[in-house]
């Protein structure tokens, strides 16, 4: 669901870097005043994670397209919302720079989508449902259900999120029903995936650290041993490796939902809208730090949609060491921020009268 810088005009683009930008900035001082002291390797932990299963695209039979993990809401219920949307933007900043998946001008666009929507709006169903998880070794069906409600809501409303910002910035010539039931359809299918995966996911984790869980969602706990959490850590960024090097070879080579959408309906030439002076900078800088290609096809540009079908691109060895670069890249990153945010907590606690 990467939208593209192709398919945005510069003032909705700005105006959604806007509310992005103010949603993290709250996001920010949220953790910055959280008293989880485990929080910054955690982070880095599950944002090395994300990167990685969000390279491996499953195929939906009978369509000719292919979905991933979010991973927003996996991110939500490990770390919480405020941390959780911190990984998710640092993720997608990453993707945008290096990966050419997703865009600087869109990337406001994809924080709101991919991360605020899910963070903020459907990851409290199931914070309520929480309530119900008393027993620390196993995922609580009420729990489960409410996480693949939680994924199928987040995926319709930013598909939807997707047109309505497509359709307002004028970039192409869109059937707006036509897009829309599209986009609504195949997110169906990768919302449903992703509930089940992020419950699978879930039921592996509170298992696997049952303490962590519940400390985060307000349960006075005993701490779990020093040992076990570190294994945790090595746990998750071995799983990234894993599945960032393998990502370019298993995953499928089918367009995304939202490439698989807009080539069925997009026709004609993009429209004429006026080129922001900012965009050209923007580019040029995304092509500087781009590293080899993503293993997944990035959305195509508008000129090269058409009614025709989908093309496909073969994974080499190239996307595989990207993977792995870009899982070390977010993880330095997302644990580096989060560690300046720390920092600056217990200096102002330390100063404070």
């Amino acid at each position: 669901m990467h939208m593209a810088d192709a398919l945005i005009s510069p003032t909705v683009g700005a105006a959604l870097w806007l509310v992005s930008g103010v949603a993290l900035v709250w996001s920010c001082r949220r953790v910055q005043q959280s008293p989880h002291e485990d929080l910054t390797a955690l982070m880095g932990a599950m944002g090395a994670f994300v990167f990685a299963a969000q390279m491996v695209n499953f195929a939906i039979p009978g369509t000719g397209s292919s979905g991933h993990l979010a991973g927003s809401l996996l991110l939500s219920v490990v770390l919480g919302a405020p941390a959780a949307l911190v990984v998710m933007a640092s993720v997608l900043t990453v993707q945008a720079l290096f990966f050419a998946d997703g865009g600087l001008l869109a990337l406001g666009a994809n924080i709101f989508n991919l991360g605020l929507v899910p963070c903020l709006l459907a990851y409290p169903w199931v914070r309520r449902a929480w309530a119900h998880q008393t027993d620390g070794c196993a995922l609580q069906p009420k729990v489960r259900r409410a996480v693949v409600v939680a994924a199928l809501v987040s995926a319709q409303l930013g598909a939807l999120g997707v047109v309505l910002q497509t359709v307002a910035s004028g970039v192409l010539s869109l059937p707006f029903e036509g897009f829309l039931w599209s986009m609504l359809g195949i997110h169906l299918a990768i919302g449903s995936a992703e509930g089940l995966a992020t419950a699978a996911i879930l039921s592996f984790l509170v298992r696997a650290r049952p303490d962590l869980f519940l400390r985060l969602h307000g349960q006075a706990v005993t701490p779990a041993r020093t040992g076990r959490y570190k294994s945790l850590l090595v746990g998750l960024f071995a799983s990234s490796l894993l599945l960032a090097s393998g990502g370019a070879w298993l995953a499928s080579n089918r367009p995304d939902g939202l490439a698989w959408s807009l080539q069925n309906v997009v026709t004609g030439s993009p429209n004429s809208v006026p080129v922001a002076a900012v965009q050209p900078a923007l580019e040029q800088t995304r092509q500087l730090l781009a590293l080899p290609p993503h293993p997944v096809a990035a959305a195509p540009q508008p000129s090269a949609l058409s009614a025709s079908s989908p093309t496909e691109t073969a994974p080499d060895a190239r996307g595989a060491w990207a993977g792995v670069i870009g899982a070390s890249v977010t993880l330095a990153l997302v644990a580096g921020l989060a560690a300046l945010l720390r920092r600056r907590r217990h200096h102002h606690h330390h100063h404070t009268p």
